[in-house]
């Protein structure tokens, strides 16, 4: 019986193959970051070409799309390609935001999943002022807009919006934390409030990706504009050295998703 990382590589060989013998383009659903680096890591084995995108520029959740050799002559000078991705994105408010609760990422996510909702057919949610984004795939929006009309115990109402709505309003939280050296295990421990130890065994446990790649060297230096997401710990983005204490320490700015 093959296990969850055989059959994700198999679903995406299979793709790939349909996708060339057809000459059509053809998309997984939305990959989580494990489904991602497995992805990655059979590139080379794919009979098509392939690129991820999630909607908005470095969503936690991508969908692939796989397509013939012969389309990709038709992307143009700055690598667009002939077609768009099956990705709605919704705006959820509240229907009565007097007597709205607190709600997160893990509210929406829950009411969505009670729906019975493949998790695979939702990519990122993200949170904005008094709202949420939720991308989904287009077929799934229909069924979102009739049924999700509660979370928690907070009535909500739903309307399509642009991607581009998303990215210009999605909150970020600043904040500035002080590290002994700029190695990723030294900046998870700042973020995540652990010890370098507990962070260790987080890269140990592959459970930390840089920009979407699984990162398990404590070593790598950050770059400004990196998003590290860590499992069980949402993800930020790292911004900058921006000095030292009198101790010697490193100063350092990143933005955190908020959740």
């Amino acid at each position: 019986m093959m296990n969850e990382q055989e059959l994700c590589k198999k679903r995406l060989l299979d793709l790939s193959r349909q996708a060339e013998r057809k000459g059509i383009v053809l998309f997984s659903g939305f990959l989580n970051l494990n489904e991602l680096n497995i992805y990655r890591q059979c590139q080379r084995l794919f009979e098509s070409r392939s690129q991820c995108f999630g909607g908005i520029p470095y969503a936690e959740r991508q969908m692939v799309a796989f397509f013939p050799e012969a389309l990709s002559f038709h992307e143009d000078q700055e690598g667009n390609c002939p077609w768009t991705y099956p990705i709605t994105a919704l705006k959820a408010e509240p229907a009565h935001p007097k007597f709205a609760e607190s709600l997160g990422h893990r509210d929406y996510l829950g009411a969505i999943t009670s729906l019975g909702v493949d998790r695979g057919k939702i990519g990122d949610i993200l949170m904005g002022e008094g709202c949420a984004y939720i991308l989904c795939e287009e077929s799934m929006a229909p069924y979102l807009m009739e049924h999700l009309q509660k979370v928690r115990h907070t009535l909500i109402k739903l309307s399509a919006v642009s991607c581009e709505e998303i990215s210009t309003r999605q909150n970020l939280i600043e904040q500035t934390g002080i590290i002994t050296s700029n190695r990723l295990d030294a900046i998870l421990a700042c973020v995540c409030h652990l010890s370098r130890k507990q962070a260790l065994e987080l890269l140990r446990q592959e459970k930390v990706f840089v920009n979407g790649k699984s990162m398990v060297n404590p070593n790598y230096s950050c770059k400004a504009e990196d998003i590290v997401s860590v499992r069980g710990f949402g993800r930020f983005i790292y911004q900058e050295n921006y000095g030292s204490t009198n101790k010697g320490r490193l100063k350092i700015r990143y933005q955190l998703y908020q959740n």
